[in-house]
């Protein structure tokens, strides 16, 4: 006998196309042996090639690919029963050998197909199940899955799957959709909670439950139109069948569920540990960021200002690493001298130097397995950044005295607030150790750039300096809150974690008030905010630096001088309280005089 293939899903389900001595092609073009019409398969998807006794499958580069037992595929030797998925379309190879059996053996042919034909079906739900359950309603999408699955297997004029825990519940849900059914499924729902399984050949219904657990979960009846017993029980047992396969499906989708809920408050106990709070879109497309790049062993270079969290985006990347179970060790490069550089780094054996009485393990040494993170590397000098680069390129180190080298397994990160690109131009930086660092790049945005998330960080922060503190702070005043949210913090989340330590510690209130905050930001504070003294202080301010700018000619420093401030400190007000322009008007009317 020679070999076949037969459709058992798709709009070609029930065909079958024997296999001879010629090329199969399958594919949209109408020259095709085999001609699918979804709009997934290729216009020439696949070839099914004859090699003596054997066919080889060959894929002939679709974009969709095709599968063999659920493996994509480029080329395959196809063995008794495999099944074939193209598009939508699943196909299952039957040997000529296997055929041949089949007719010298008619017995076993029940027993022998109906296993095979069930199993299948089970490959094709878990296609249909794993391709449509993504997101909310998985349940309802499992329910239509079963029921085409149903429509596949067997001549039903309609099926009805229902979800409860009860009886009760199962008649409640067939009233509100039993418009679209005869009432005698009624009848069926309740025979199925006292009896299970069964047949009703008067109305040609089979109906069975549906366990989860060993519970009853729901039931699943369908009306065929052969209503001889012989072809109900059959019909039967294929409906339990089905059940069987509909059970292990909702039992993973309630496992599925768990698993997300479970990711859920993983995700927000990391947020909490490692202080990255927002919900601002350019925080929530860094969090992506992070998601796809803490997986991959790569360099990281986290550049931004200064306070913007830059040491927190480096543990949210070891964390959800795989290495968040060994060592994360941060190095403050701006605090290592020339001479410490090599010790603090790499470590000193015992005797290597006067001082060195005991041997010492290094940064690297400590970090060996997980991440090292080179804070504000921008700040070395050039002869440690050469240090550095050869330690990142060896991937090698040797303690200061010592002869014996030492394979370095770490994942570096490296952060800065410096213009890299601008240090290596002018020569202050190595271009070859910036290339090293420089493989993913990963901003840290400006609070000012984030200002819907300074309430919620700022709660967050209020929150934890009272549990420091010992002291009960409900919140921020509604002034408080409309302050912190017009001002610019030039100093980032570092200076507004500040502000609300100062705010828990000096305030009397168990709300936060705007006397509680710091002076810049009540002198940055739009006119219309705050009290009414505030808002003289601050209109006093103005008017006593507009003068000061006429006096000193529009030079800010003997401005400052005649203020007594530091000239910084006065640019700083200037930009809080947005005084350029008034500076600008007064000094051409003074000109003008």
């Amino acid at each position: 006998m020679s070999a076949e293939l037969i459709v058992v899903n798709g709009p070609l389900a029930g065909t079958r196309f024997p296999l001879g001595r010629g090329e199969v092609l399958i594919g949209r073009a109408p020259n095709s042996q085999i001609v699918l019409t979804e709009p997934d398969v290729g216009w020439r998807h696949c070839q099914i090639r004859p090699h003596g006794a054997r066919f080889v499958i060959v894929d002939l580069r679709s974009s969709a690919g095709t599968y063999v037992n659920g493996m994509r595929s480029a080329e395959r030797w196809l063995e008794d029963r495999d099944q074939i998925g193209i598009g939508k379309t699943i196909l299952m190879y039957r040997s000529g050998e296997a055929i041949a059996a089949t007719e010298v053996a008619p017995v076993a042919t029940v027993a022998d197909t109906k296993p095979v034909l069930l199993g299948a079906c089970s490959l094709v739900f878990l296609f249909r199940a794993l391709a449509a359950a993504v997101g909310e309603g998985q349940s309802r999408l499992l329910e239509g899955q079963i029921l085409r699955l149903v429509s596949d297997l067997m001549p039903a004029k309609e099926g009805l799957l229902l979800l409860g825990t009860s009886c009760g519940e199962l008649i409640a849900s067939f009233r509100g959709c039993a418009s679209q059914y005869q009432s005698d499924f009624a009848p069926a729902l309740g025979r199925v909670c006292e009896e299970g399984a069964f047949e009703d050949p008067s109305a040609g219904i089979v109906a069975v439950p549906l366990y989860i657990s060993g519970a009853l979960h729901g039931a699943l009846a369908v009306r065929v139109p052969d209503r001889e017993t012989g072809a109900l029980t059959a019909h039967l047992e294929t409906l339990t069948a089905v059940a069987s396969l509909a059970s292990v499906g909702f039992e993973a989708n309630q496992e599925v569920e768990a698993l997300k809920a479970e990711n859920a408050l993983l995700q927000e106990q990391i947020a909490v540990s490692t202080g990255i709070v927002g919900n601002s879109p350019i925080i929530r497309r860094l969090l992506e960021l992070v998601d796809r790049v803490a997986p991959r062993d790569t360099t990281v270079l986290i550049t931004g200002e200064s306070g913007t969290g830059k040491e927190l985006i480096a543990r949210a990347l070891h964390y959800k690493s795989p290495r968040h179970e060994r060592a994360f060790v941060a190095v403050n490069c701006a605090a290592l001298t020339e001479t410490l550089f090599e010790s603090e780094l790499f470590g000193h054996e015992k005797g290597a130097f006067t001082g060195a009485i005991s041997q010492k393990k290094g940064r690297f040494e400590r970090a060996q397995g997980g991440t090292i993170f080179l804070d504000e590397v921008g700040e070395l000098a050039p002869s440690l950044q050469a240090k550095l680069l050869r330690v990142l390129q060896q991937r090698e180190f040797e303690r200061v005295g010592g002869t014996q080298p030492y394979p370095l397994d770490i994942r570096v990160i490296a952060a800065t607030n410096r213009d890299l690109t601008e240090d290596v131009r002018e020569g202050r930086f190595r271009e070859d150790l910036y290339h090293r660092l420089n493989v993913v790049t990963l901003d840290s945005p400006p609070l000012r750039d984030r200002k819907e998330d300074v309430p919620l960080l700022a709660h967050y922060f209020l929150q934890r300096s009272a549990e420091r503190c010992k002291r009960q702070v409900l919140g921020l005043s509604p002034e408080a809150e409309e302050i912190i949210t017009q001002y610019s913090w030039p100093g980032n989340v570092r200076e507004l974690e500040n502000a609300m330590e100062r705010a828990v510690v000096l305030g009397v209130s168990d709300w936060v008030l705007p006397e509680d905050l710091p002076e810049t930001l009540l002198d940055a504070a739009p006119r219309d905010a705050g009290a009414k003294y505030h808002h003289s202080v601050g209109q006093a301010k103005r008017e006593a630096i507009l003068d000061a700018y006429v006096q000193g000619n529009g030079d800010y420093k003997q401005a400052a001088k005649l203020l007594g401030l530091h000239p910084n400190y006065l640019l700083r007000l200037v930009r809080n309280l947005a005084l350029r322009e008034e500076i600008n008007r007064s000094l051409a009317s003074a000109a003008s005089r």
